[in-house]
């Protein structure tokens, strides 16, 4: 509250000066004025928090100073002070735009109730309005960090189905960033204001999959104490993100169907179905059309979901992106470990363009904050990004798909517990794993948190 500013008008000085004093001991900074003009000027020089105006002045009309005064300030909030006798001039007031209007006299109380409601608004606002600047920061379509051709058909079409209501299927490869896009187009939508709900089918249990996406009623089962509102539920006005879709139960996608054709839900234990209104985004790494044909996913759901595909190019085949992409984590990494940072040497810079990138965006984001923590200089040398030379190798000599990909996940998991000095708390984070599976990892490679500084090449290989 000490920086809030506060500009009083009034032309009876001993009034002025009490209400100076008093506000003053409320912790505003306040300017006193005993005409329009002086007030006017003074609003002309600095922005203001609050206003509290006299309904007669002498040189001017309180209205009349009120609409002067937001057209410096639009969403400045006036307080009027007016006599009994004139309480229908201030009710006119109110239409004209003033936040409300005490009495003389009025006590301390009235006075910092008025003040506070008034405040409290337009903090709220202006904390929504900050909000929003930096979830356009984030998401909006402009500040996306992508050069190439594809990422900018991709661009181009979430521009087109952003502002409609459209079930979107968004498919690509782990780490390409499908949450990313989703969240771009719900926050370039009519429901951005609204929740997102992302939900990762992955992650949940099957024995709790209907529960946690439906919702429960108290009773339907053991363990139901009380009622459950599921994420579809919570998701209502706004958007819900089903990642990894493919993964969703066979048993539950037929139920998933009629939500989305009836627009409503039914709770486990429920009865009576309740109307939702729901954007459905969703999200697969896997081939659909193959998971149809094998039995796996439901074909009408399948049709119903992918009313507009949205597919994501793997970062090997958009390598214009990488450049810009490592420089922008870089900064977002080095201001997030307060480390000066400033770029990576020309071999640096060529290994990151050259590698094959298994693990696409999100693999470039970790290796770039790895680097950032373990760089004793302000230039990323090669060194320090420490990529598995098997990705650089022309095609005639590359290894085995799966040896391929053995070989990166226990070069990957040595780099990141030397990084993270065994801490697998901040391992698994960084990996984007929970840290069941992390451990799971770790056995798979014959690793252990101690084993940060072994060399891997050196240990006995798990037995397959």
């Amino acid at each position: 509250m000490s920086d809030e500013r506060i500009l009083v008008v009034d032309d009876d000085t001993s009034l002025l000066t009490l209400l100076k004093m008093r506000l003053k001991s409320m912790g505003f900074v306040v300017t006193a004025c005993g005409t329009g003009e002086d007030a006017l000027h003074s609003a002309q020089e600095d922005p203001y928090d609050f206003a509290i105006l006299d309904l007669r002045l002498p040189d001017v009309d309180g209205l009349d100073l009120m609409e002067e005064l937001h057209q410096h300030q639009t969403n400045l909030p006036v307080l009027i002070l007016t006599a009994h006798g004139c309480i229908p001039n201030a009710v006119q007031a109110m239409k004209k735009g003033a936040y409300g209007y005490l009495t003389k006299p009025f006590d301390d109380k009235e006075l910092q109730e008025s003040i506070d409601k008034a405040l409290t608004t337009k903090r709220m606002g202006e904390e929504i309005h900050r909000l929003q600047l930096l979830v356009n920061e984030l998401y909006g379509l402009d500040n996306v960090v992508a050069r190439s051709p594809q990422m900018h058909t991709v661009l181009q079409q979430v521009a087109r189905v952003a502002k409609t209501d459209t079930t979107i299927c968004i498919s690509g490869e782990t780490g390409t960033g499908k949450e990313v896009i989703a969240r771009i187009v719900h926050c370039n939508s009519p429901r951005a204001s609204k929740p997102f709900m992302a939900v990762n089918c992955a992650a949940i249990p099957e024995t709790l999959f209907e529960s946690e996406l439906f919702g429960h009623l108290k009773g339907s089962f053991t363990g139901a104490h009380q009622n459950k509102r599921g994420l579809i539920h919570s998701a209502d006005k706004g958007t819900l993100f089903l990642d990894e879709i493919g993964e969703m139960p066979l048993a539950l996608q037929g139920k998933l169907l009629r939500t989305i054709q009836n627009r409503e839900i039914l709770p486990v234990g429920g009865q009576v179905p309740i109307k939702i209104d729901v954007r459905i985004l969703a999200a697969t790494n896997k081939d659909l059309e193959q998971a149809v044909r094998e039995g796996r996913f439901r074909e009408d759901l399948y049709y119903r979901i992918h009313v507009v595909p949205l597919h994501l190019p793997a970062l090997r085949d958009r390598r214009e992106d990488i450049p810009v992409l490592a420089q922008f984590f870089l900064k977002r990494h080095g201001e997030h470990h307060h480390k000066v940072v400033k770029g990576f040497s020309p071999e640096a810079m060529q290994s990151l363009v050259t590698y094959a990138w298994p693990g696409n965006v999100r693999e470039l984001e970790n290796l770039i904050e790895r680097a950032v923590v373990m760089s004793p200089q302000e230039t990323i040398t090669a060194e320090f990004l420490a990529l598995s030379p098997q990705a650089t190798k022309q095609p005639g000599s590359l290894q085995p798909l799966t040896e391929a990909k053995e070989a990166f996940e226990r070069d990957y998991l040595k780099d990141l517990l030397g990084a993270t000095q065994g801490n697998i708390s901040r391992a698994s984070q960084i990996a984007g794993r929970y840290r069941a599976d992390f451990y799971k990892l770790l056995k798979k490679y014959g690793l252990h948190p101690s084993d940060k500084t072994t060399d891997v090449s050196t240990r006995v290989p798990p037995p397959k």
